[in-house]
């Protein structure tokens, strides 16, 4: 097998949550470029349609809701019912409110805590636990440069991110000997629909140009290469890492 032939996922199958739109959709775009059938996930079934339809026919859709565990573990048991496997998950769904500690109460903190951590840990323990049958799987979770890093006003992403960093590390461990391997994707500054705002404010252009040195927001297209080495035979023993993608922004003084 040549090299380029490893990067192929030709007859796999993968689900990425949240990808309807953003570095989950682009993710999906890459998969099915290389060969994949990909499942979608996402709350709003008629948006999911249309993201589905424009990704082409190797792309499918699931709308539920990551946080609600009956929906959820009746999507994977549909997906398994009418593809057999899944080989390839990637955990990519995450929400984010910018705010400090002391303006948050119980209820918020769980609720944003059971949509990026929880429902990841759950839905990784249900795919991975068939993967093993398989003796081949592969985990990718989506965390973030907040996974190492904290900054003030932005108290529980990068709780529920350093601990997605963690399940990551505890998965190799946990799966490795099962021929399945967990790894990890921290995205620096990208110009998602979801980041537009920011992306476009001159404040945040001239913080980017000074800050990362490659002197700009990152294009959501350039999450699918890092994706697709991690998804693909290429990575084959690569176990536990974190690739950060970020443009050197967190290498920077």
């Amino acid at each position: 097998m040549s090299v380029l032939d490893r990067f192929s996922l030709q007859g796999r199958v993968a689900l990425v949550t949240g990808g309807r739109k953003g570095l989950g959709y682009e993710i999906a775009r890459g998969f099915i470029d290389a060969g994949a059938r990909v499942i979608i996930t996402g709350r709003d079934g008629p948006k999911l349609a249309a993201a589905s339809k424009a990704l082409g026919p190797f792309a499918e859709y699931a709308a539920f809701d990551i946080a609600d565990a009956p929906a959820r573990r009746g999507a994977i048991k549909d997906i398994y019912r009418r593809h057999g496997k899944i080989d390839i998950l990637v955990n990519n769904v995450g929400a984010r409110d910018r705010r400090s500690l002391g303006e948050f109460t119980d209820e918020e903190i769980a609720t944003l805590l059971n949509t990026d951590l929880l429902a990841a840990i759950s839905l990784s323990r249900d795919v991975a636990e068939r993967m093993k049958a398989a003796g081949h799987g592969r985990l990718i979770f989506l965390t973030s440069l907040l996974g190492t890093l904290a900054m003030p006003g932005d108290t529980i992403y990068p709780v529920a991110k350093q601990g997605l960093a963690g399940l990551c590390r505890a998965l190799a461990v946990e799966y490795g000997p099962h021929g399945i391997t967990s790894n990890a994707i921290a995205p620096g500054m990208f110009a998602t629909e979801t980041n537009a705002h920011l992306a476009s404010d001159p404040n945040m252009l001239a913080f980017a140009a000074g800050r990362v040195p490659l002197g700009r927001w990152g294009r959501p297209e350039e999450i699918a290469g890092a994706a697709l080495f991690l998804a693909s035979d290429a990575a084959s023993f690569v176990n536990g890492q974190t690739l950060t993608v970020d443009g050197g922004h967190s290498v920077r003084m």
